[in-house]
């Protein structure tokens, strides 16, 4: 099924992984649900997912969540460890402001 706030079908299990992937960009990097929700979309968008649990979930949340708020080294990129230094690590700009990826709206109530 697809949801209001993610562009990629997903089954109940894997939407909770794809919203602990999100909550994981929300306290751990501090951007907006809104902002996760983008980022998600923008790489997941058209992504087959399989009924959880996905070969993805071979991984934890943080995991991906690292993949998709920083730009690679190459193919190295940051994995979650709480001990790594992430100063010399660039952030992906979020999707553009106003994209088809902004699924989730930053107005209160709304």
């Amino acid at each position: 099924m697809r949801t209001e706030e993610f562009l990629v079908e997903l089954d109940d299990g894997m939407l909770e992984f794809f919203r602990d992937i999100a909550e994981v960009l929300v306290t751990r990097f501090g951007v907006s649900p809104e902002v996760a929700a983008a980022r998600v979309n923008a790489v997941y968008e058209d992504a087959k997912i399989e009924p959880y649990p996905d070969l993805m979930c071979h991984e934890f949340p943080e995991f991906w969540a690292y993949r998709l708020y920083f730009e690679p080294k190459g193919w190295r990129t940051p994995d979650g460890d709480p001990e790594e230094d992430l100063s010399g690590w660039n952030v992906r700009p979020a999707p553009p402001k106003g994209s088809r990826f902004w699924t989730v709206s930053d107005r209160p109530g709304a």
